[in-house]
């Protein structure tokens, strides 16, 4: 099996280079040892036509990254514009913040047609493509255009919203009919895959018999699939890191503090206002908390260009100016707010080092650092997990302490509890939680998903009599791909 893997941006980290959580932090480890090509944007544009849209090509671990310049003309239209404006927000169900237009959508349909034609080159007899979140929801529609009969899979990593809220989105119907042209879809959760199930049995008449959908493009089968991590790789980089400086440094600031620690992309789906104010309320409501505990927030910086991504970032920096300017003290500080990024390394040390990981999103479709957070902690003295009940990683991590991101007060109490909890009762939910990151791992998600994609693409073609046709001939040479890795995926 040749298999491509499609994501809007790839990783070339390793472990010291800055990361939070997320997509790319997900897919890189397993890459690294499954042999695929990871196609993605090299983070530029290039304007006029492209007889070579592949900019950087090189190996990772068994495989290879593949980065191109998409076209200057389309991106701002296809990213902050379609995706990140109007799908976005519709995918975590803020409907009053989609923001689109008609030259937004076309933008994105042609760079999901630009990265259709660029993804030929990678097409062998025995390719698998696997193409990876919103992004992408018109590309597998795409390849079958362009006469593409192989095994097309997508994974949706956000949530999927209801029928109401997904119908705001400008194109709904002509973008759901167009992912009906994958074989596999997946989902993070049951909800959402019954959500996306609803939309295509009302919105578009088509009937679904066991999660499977027949369409103009054969047979879609929806499926969850809810990813993990490697467990043991960041117990790993938890132990390694006890000694790295910024690890250390921390550990010696906290002068017997007991310390909670957040880590987030400044995103309006993440709860960060209402986690900072439930904080806040804790220390009004219990004083005697005040200099005996505080709060890292480590917030990245994301997508500023947007007008409610630029607004949160203000809103968030003044909340913790407020804040500490009402608690605070000379020599102590409740909350510590950081808009940089950091390796999986540090973070993995930094998660281990605080008593308390808040992971309080309004809406998430899975979010690993709750899982990174629990994969953490020092077995013999393991920090306490507050989870929103809204995250995805609810339905697994049962035995974190769960909460409703709305509720202040409450979560605020429970902040509090996580504080105190004694070890053994600490020590019993954390180990139900390893137990069940052990029993679904990163590594799982991956063959599984595949396994399936190749499973639903047979049945497909056997459901529907089809004979894959002769390939068509490639739009763009080979001879730079060939030069740098070789003649594999030829």
């Amino acid at each position: 099996m040749n298999l491509v893997v499609v994501s809007n941006r790839v990783s070339r980290a390793s472990a010291n280079e800055p990361m939070t959580g997320g997509l790319a932090a997900a897919l890189l480890p397993v890459v690294e040892k499954s042999g695929a090509i990871w196609v993605g944007s090299s983070g530029r544009v290039r304007d006029g036509a492209q007889k070579e849209p592949f900019a950087e090509i090189e190996t990772l671990g068994a495989g290879a990254l593949a980065m191109l310049d998409l076209p200057a003309a389309h991106y701002a239209g296809y990213y902050e514009g379609f995706a990140n404006s109007a799908l976005w927000p519709a995918l975590h169900s803020r409907s009053d913040l989609i923001r689109s237009s008609h030259e937004d959508y076309k933008s994105y349909r042609e760079v999901n047609s630009f990265m259709a034609r660029a993804l030929l080159r990678f097409r062998k007899p025995d390719t698998v493509f696997w193409i990876q979140d919103y992004h992408f929801l018109a590309l597998g529609a795409e390849l079958r255009d362009l006469g593409v009969t192989h095994p097309i899979g997508f994974f949706l990593h956000t949530p999927w919203p209801t029928r109401a809220i997904f119908g705001g989105v400008p194109n709904h119907r002509e973008l759901v009919e167009a992912m009906l042209a994958y074989d596999l879809i997946g989902f993070q959760t049951d909800d959402d895959r019954n959500n996306f199930l609803s939309y295509v049995e009302n919105d578009l008449g088509l009937d679904i018999a066991g999660g499977v959908v027949a369409s103009r493009f054969g047979m879609s089968r929806c499926a969850v699939f809810p990813i993990g991590i490697d467990p043991a790789r960041f117990a790993a980089h938890a132990a390694k890191a006890a000694s790295h400086p910024d690890v250390s440094r921390l550990r010696r600031s906290l002068n017997g503090e007991k310390l909670a620690i957040g880590v987030d992309r400044v995103d309006y789906s993440k709860g960060l206002v209402n986690r900072l104010t439930a904080f806040d309320r804790m220390l009004t409501l219990q004083p005697q908390l005040k200099r005996t505990v505080s709060l890292l927030q480590i917030a990245t910086l994301s997508r500023g260009t947007i007008e409610a991504y630029g607004d949160l970032q203000n809103q968030l920096a003044k909340l913790v100016s407020d804040i500490n300017g009402r608690h605070g003290e000379v020599d102590w500080t409740p909350i510590r707010y950081l808009n940089k990024g950091f390796s999986q390394t540090v973070l993995a040390g930094l998660y281990r080092t605080a008593h308390v990981g808040l992971v309080t999103p309004l809406n998430d479709g899975m979010n690993l650092v709750a899982k990174e957070y629990v994969a953490a902690q020092n077995p013999v003295d393991p920090g306490v997990l507050v989870l929103s009940k809204f995250a995805g990683a609810a339905n697994e991590l049962d035995a974190a302490l769960l909460v409703n991101p709305h509720d202040i007060d409450g979560m605020a109490r429970t902040i509090a509890t996580a504080f105190s909890m004694p070890l053994p009762e600490r020590r019993m939910r954390w180990e139900a939680m390893m137990a069940r990151l052990r029993a679904g791992t990163i590594q799982d998600w991956f063959s599984d998903f595949v396994e399936a994609l190749q499973d639903a693409h047979a049945a497909g073609a056997k459901a529907t009599g089809d004979h894959p046709p002769e390939d068509p001939p490639m739009v763009w040479p080979t001879r730079s791909f060939s030069a740098i890795v070789g003649n594999r995926f030829h």
